[in-house]
């Protein structure tokens, strides 16, 4: 079994096989947006250096950039302790929100109580 073989087997795929994909910034440790991943997009994004989802809307593949040139280089991963989510540390070419922002978290900031 390769290595991928055995990180795929590990992972714990939700009850639609997806796995959710949190995006970083690998320098700045920016997270830029979350995505999901389903086996193949996962396998994908381990042994081709670019990052590729599950798009749920449109049920099919992406992969960040080929057509906005908003690219992400994989520069590491990690599945949490639980192996239910993963962390892709990248190297983002441009923006990460297809909204233009450079976070997908910059669009709609929150006000919460923070406690002392």
């Amino acid at each position: 079994m390769s290595e991928v073989d055995d990180v795929l087997a590990r992972a714990h795929f939700d009850d639609k096989g997806l796995l959710p994909a949190v995006i970083q910034q690998w320098d700045t440790k920016e997270v830029l947006m979350l995505g999901y991943m389903d086996a193949e997009a996962l396998r994908r994004t381990l042994t081709e250096g670019r990052v590729t989802y599950w798009s749920r809307s449109r049920q099919e593949y992406w992969r960040k950039g080929d057509t906005s040139g908003h690219v992400q280089f994989v520069k590491g991963a990690a599945l949490d302790c639980d192996d239910d989510t993963l962390l892709v540390q990248v190297d983002q070419v441009g923006v990460a929100c297809h909204t233009g922002a450079r976070r997908c978290f910059d669009v709609d900031p929150l006000d919460p109580v923070v406690l002392p």
